[in-house]
C-alpha cells in the first residue's frame, strides 16, 4: 500500500490506492494553520518525465537584484495597512504600484466581479517591457490581502507584499534596459483571495476556495484568450510568499514539469539550489486559469511560512518574519529563468 502526502493550500481527503484517505494540506486557501508538512529530502531531482530541455550555456555575470529595495518596497506596502479589494487602503496600493511605474508602459485592467460577498472593483495593473523576440514572459503576484480578515491587524507581508514587491524592483531592473529577447510583462492581479472563508486564518470553511477566488487573473485569462493574445505567452511565472526568511520554493506539481525544471536550472546557476525544490506541493494558485488554458506555468511558492505554515493568513505575517536575502534570491532566480528562456531554443511544447 501506497500513500503520497502532498502539501497546498486547501485541506482535502485524497484515496490512494483505492484505500488508504489521507489529509493533504492544499495551497486552495481552505487549509488551517497547524498540518504537518511532509518531511523535507535533501534534494529532488529535475522531473525527467518531461521533454529533454535545449539548455544554452552557463555565460555572462549573474543578474543584477536589489533585496534591500524590495524589502523597503514590501515595507512601503504593509504601512498602508491590510489591503483588501474595495477598501480605501486597497485604492492607496494600487496608486503606490501606479506612482513606482510612472514613465512605464503600463495599463489597467477593470472590471466588476460579481462575488459571495457582491459586487467589487478588480484593479489589475500590467506593466510592460519590450523585447526583441515576438513571444512574452508573464510574471505575476497578487496585492490585495485576504478578504474574511479584513476586521484585523492582518497586513500579508508575505502573502502579497513580498511578490508584489518583488516585482516592483524587477521593474527597476528592466527598465531602461532594450531585451534582446522575449518582452517580459509584469502583472499585479487583483482579488486573488477568497471572499468567504474558506477555512485558512482560523476561521471556518464557508466555500472552497476555487469557487470564490482569483477573479482578477481569471479575468485577464479570459481576454488575453478573447483578443489572442494568449498564443503569445511563452511562460507564465507566479510568485507567491517568498519573502520568508526561512525559505524553501516548492516544486509544485499543478506547474509545468519543464518550466519547472528550468526555474531549478537557473537556481543550480547562481548557487541557490539549496532554497528550490526540497519538496513537493500541489498548488491551486494564480497560475492555475493559464495552466488550463495550455500555457506553460511555474508557481514559486514557499509554502511553509512559520512551523507548521502557522504565520499564514494570520495577524503574525509581518515583517519581521521576512529577509531581504529572500527576496534576492527568488528575483534573481527569476531573472535568470527568463535568461535561459530567451536564448532556449526551441521553447519545448506547452
Amino acid at each position: 500500500m501506497k500513500t503520497i502526502l502532498l502539501r497546498s493550500k486547501s485541506l482535502r481527503w485524497i484515496l490512494v490506492v483505492g484505500v488508504l484517505a489521507v489529509l493533504a494540506c492544499d495551497h486552495d486557501k481552505d487549509s488551517a494553520p497547524g498540518q504537518t508538512p511532509p518531511a523535507a529530502t535533501a534534494s529532488v531531482p529535475a522531473d525527467t518525465t518531461g521533454p529533454a530541455l535545449n539548455l544554452p550555456p552557463d555565460a555572462g555575470p549573474p543578474p543584477a537584484f536589489d533585496g534591500d529595495r524590495a524589502m523597503q518596497y514590501v515595507k512601503d506596502i504593509v504601512k498602508l495597512g491590510p489591503r483588501p479589494v474595495g477598501s480605501a487602503n486597497h485604492k492607496k496600493v494600487e496608486e503606490y504600484i501606479h506612482s513606482r511605474l510612472r514613465g512605464d508602459q503600463f495599463e489597467d485592467d477593470n472590471f466588476t466581479a460579481d462575488t459571495p460577498e457582491g459586487k467589487f472593483p478588480v484593479h489589475n495593473i500590467i506593466a510592460k517591457f519590450p523585447g526583441s523576440k515576438d513571444g512574452v514572459i508573464v510574471i505575476a503576484s497578487h496585492y490585495d490581502t485576504n478578504y474574511p480578515l479584513r476586521n484585523t491587524s492582518y497586513i500579508g507581508a508575505n502573502d502579497g507584499a513580498s511578490s508584489s514587491a518583488l516585482l516592483l524592483e524587477i521593474a527597476d531592473q528592466l527598465r531602461g534596459k532594450p531585451r534582446d529577447g522575449y518582452s517580459v510583462w509584469l502583472v499585479w492581479d487583483d482579488a486573488e483571495e477568497a471572499m468567504k472563508p474558506d477555512g485558512s486564518g482560523g476561521l471556518p470553511n464557508e466555500m472552497p476556495f476555487m469557487d470564490d477566488s482569483l477573479y482578477g487573473i481569471n479575468h485577464i485569462a479570459e481576454t488575453w484568450q478573447a483578443d489572442g493574445t494568449l498564443k503569445k505567452i511563452k511562460a507564465f511565472l507566479l510568485a507567491d510568499m517568498i519573502g520568508d526568511s526561512d525559505l524553501n520554493i516548492d516544486r509544485d506539481l499543478n506547474s509545468t514539469p519543464w518550466l519547472e525544471n528550468v526555474v531549478g536550472e537557473a537556481a543550480k546557476r547562481l548557487g541557490y539550489q539549496s532554497h528550490f525544490f526540497a519538496h513537493n506541493n500541489e498548488v491551486s494558485d494564480d497560475h492555475i486559469p493559464f495552466m488550463k488554458r495550455g500555457v506553460a506555468c511555474a508557481d514559486l511558492i514557499d509554502f511553509t511560512y512559520g512551523y507548521n505554515n502557522v504565520f499564514w493568513h494570520t495577524t503574525q505575517d509581518t515583517v519581521d518574519k521576512l529577509s531581504p536575502q529572500s527576496l534576492q534570491i527568488v528575483g534573481s532566480v527569476i531573472l535568470e529563468t527568463i535568461r535561459i528562456l530567451d536564448h532556449m531554443n526551441p521553447l519545448p511544447p506547452k
